[in-house]
């Protein structure tokens, strides 16, 4: 695997290698990991530091709050100050916070390091969005797709590497793994990220974090982007939050290790995604939402039977987030190619409502799995795909003129030279 530097080709426009896009994916999906390998050590955090089990859901709380304030607060620096620097400095500040974790020795101690490297994870966003930049734009959606597929095999690894190497040799040995693998993550990246980019525009912060906010106003495809990805994570979470409730209960009684299993099934379904990359290349980003917003409905029957066939389950998780990462991909192509100096706040403002819809998802399952169990928990995932799958419908596909501008970046030259010949048909 090649991991020389991207290089710039003459229109100053970055090639990079498939040895450095397997880079960011890796460096990607392990920052994101960091976030959720406290969800199956709970238990042994709780009882190493005398916690109450009823509170100690506030760690993978404090963990989640980190990361949407970072997502807000670090994400949009990314179009302010050079990102090598950035993302070197992000990673090794995760390596400190993780160490704290590591060693703490009370609760508190504990609490502090999972705040910071929630809110230091984020720097997954900023290699996704600089992976967009740096690729070509006739390449975009795939590098996008095969970086969101690492940061995907990230998230469902997480979980059966944590329970893995705690029943090794203690829950802290899994952030001191995390820890010395981030630190050789940082001397990679010092080493192949470029050392130079564009000029960066004159902004103060707080001018830059306002205009995340701005760009809703100016920017459709965000604005509707956003809102698909509030409604697919809230079903994704409504999904994976409460599973393992009814696979852990008789009559299936599936221990820890073989639930966390079921994640790596979700990866097979995240690799596939990568596809997706490819179609919205060719601009077919929409179609691809749409069909693989039809393909999340339609999985929720073979999920509904989880009860009485763990094949229906495995086939619907895999479908499941098969669509859900398709529809996430074609979203970032699209979002990462309007407005080319403004990817990080871009990515700031669409991941802000995938943590909302995850929060809400997850509030939501818990509570329709204690009113009418699993049934209904996927009757509320179902209906929310359809939410999802009508506001796709409702929004229609996007005008010739929009898709070309969605997805083929046109050089000022070619675009004179289009205008003139035009004049000259019509004249």
């Amino acid at each position: 695997m090649k991991l020389e530097s991207p290089i710039l080709n003459p229109y100053q426009q970055p090639y990079l290698s498939k040895g450095v896009v397997l880079l960011f994916a890796i460096a990607g999906g392990l920052s994101v990991g960091n976030v959720y390998y406290a969800q199956p050590l709970l238990d042994a955090i709780a009882q190493s530091f005398g916690m109450d089990p009823a509170t100690i859901g506030i760690v993978v709380t404090l963990t989640q709050v980190g990361y949407g304030l970072g997502l807000l607060l670090l994400v949009p620096l990314g179009d302010l100050l050079n990102r090598r620097r950035l993302i070197v400095g992000q990673m090794l500040l995760s390596v400190l916070a993780l160490v704290m974790i590591a060693l703490a020795p009370s609760s508190l101690w504990l609490l502090i390091g999972m705040a910071l490297t929630g809110l230091l994870a984020v720097v997954t966003q900023v290699l996704v969005a600089y992976a967009a930049t740096l690729a070509l734009p006739a390449e975009r959606g795939r590098v996008v797709g095969v970086v969101t597929s690492g940061i995907v095999v990230g998230i469902l690894l997480a979980r059966t590497v944590a329970g893995s190497m705690s029943d090794l040799a203690g829950w802290r040995s899994v952030y001191l793994l995390s820890a010395g693998m981030t630190l050789l993550m940082v001397l990679l990246l010092f080493h192949v990220l470029p050392k130079s980019e564009y000029a960066k525009p004159a902004s103060s912060y707080i001018q830059l974090i306002s205009s995340v906010f701005t760009l809703f106003k100016e920017e459709k495809v965000l604005r509707d982007r956003a809102i698909i990805a509030l409604l697919i994570f809230a079903a994704g979470t409504v999904l994976w939050t409460p599973l393992v409730l009814p696979l852990s209960a008789p009559p299936l009684s599936l221990s820890h290790t073989e639930i966390g299993l079921f994640g790596l099934a979700g990866a097979a379904g995240a690799l596939g995604a990568a596809r997706a990359g490819h179609l919205a290349d060719r601009g077919l980003a929409q179609w691809t939402s749409g069909l693989a917003l039809s393909l999340m409905l339609v999985s929720w029957l073979a999920i509904a039977f989880t009860q009485s066939s763990l094949w229906a389950l495995l086939i619907g998780v895999i479908t499941f987030d098969l669509g859900l990462q398709a529809v996430h991909v074609t979203s970032q192509s699209m979002i990462y190619s309007v407005r080319p100096e403004a990817q990080s706040r871009l990515a700031a403002g669409y991941m802000l409502f995938y943590s909302i819809g995850s929060a809400l998802g997850s509030i939501g399952s818990t509570a329709m799995y204690a009113w009418s169990g699993w049934i209904g928990v996927c009757l509320l995932g179902a209906g929310i795909n359809a939410v999802a799958l009508g506001y796709w419908w409702w929004i229609g596909l996007p005008s010739p003129q929009v898709l070309r501008r969605t997805h083929i970046t046109i050089p000022p030259a070619q675009i004179s030279a289009k205008a003139d010949a035009a004049a000259g048909r019509t004249g």
